[in-house]
């Protein structure tokens, strides 16, 4: 599992890192806002994506937006980015259908003889 999404912060030590308070991280959880992984035990696990996307929550909510608003902007963002990708996927099919197509156009070309043959009129009888 990438170290990116490897929950390994508990809820005191995440707030510590994001430099909040850990009943904000359960506001944001109840908001549907983040959604750390829980151990068997129910205790939350943060990952260091957790903490990105909640150093994202920060910055929106300084920039004057109440919870919905980042809420949307988030959603908005995960589309764009879902968006993207799909273009990406996209634009590489197509690329793969129209390089197929010139494969096949070249299986289609005969050779042409490398020696060149000269036309000559034949000439008139005398």
């Amino acid at each position: 599992m990438a170290r990116n999404m490897q929950a390994v912060y508990v809820i005191s030590v995440a707030a510590e890192l994001a430099g909040c308070h850990p009943q904000t991280l359960r506001i944001y959880e109840r908001k549907g806002l983040l959604s750390p992984a829980r151990t068997g035990g129910g205790s939350r696990r943060y990952s260091d994506a957790d903490l990105d996307r909640l150093r994202r929550i920060q910055e929106l909510t300084e920039e004057g937006l109440n919870l919905a608003g980042v809420k949307k902007v988030l959603q908005l963002e995960a589309e764009v980015v879902r968006l993207q990708n799909k273009m990406a996927e996209l634009a590489n099919q197509s690329a793969q259908q129209v390089a197929e197509t010139h494969r096949q156009y070249r299986r289609d070309l005969i050779p042409a003889p490398r020696e060149v043959t000269l036309y000559q009129r034949p000439r008139p009888p005398r």
